[in-house]
């Protein structure tokens, strides 16, 4: 039984999310879960993959009710890079340069 839970266009490099999601990759739920709760001051991407985790155990749930998290491991965690904003920043002497907000889309798979 495999369960999914999506984030699209979050604000935030996907190499900075990368970081975080090479940690949880083929770890059981309970181990992700408490791996990123001690990361949460650390790292801001860590809340977002627990609400994303956390919504995947929610999803698999809904189709089978009696989920131990112990046996449930992280099968998948892919993280894309999605649009970016293009932005100018004031330089001297009238110039401008160009800034890049960059946004990624994640995606995590759990599976029994």
């Amino acid at each position: 039984m495999e369960a999914k839970a999506k984030l699209k266009n979050m604000m935030m490099s996907a190499r900075k999310v990368r970081q975080i999601a090479d940690e949880i990759r083929e770890k059981t739920v309970d181990q992700a879960l408490n791996f990123l709760t001690v990361m949460r001051d650390r790292k801001r991407a860590a809340i977002i993959i627990e609400k994303i985790l956390k919504s995947a155990v929610a999803n698999m749930a809904t189709v089978s009710p009696n989920v131990d998290t112990e046996k449930v491991f992280v099968k998948e965690v892919c993280v894309d890079s999605a649009s970016s904003y293009k932005r100018i920043r004031a330089r001297a002497q009238g110039r401008a340069y160009r800034r890049l907000k960059r946004s990624c889309h994640i995606s995590i798979i759990i599976s029994d």
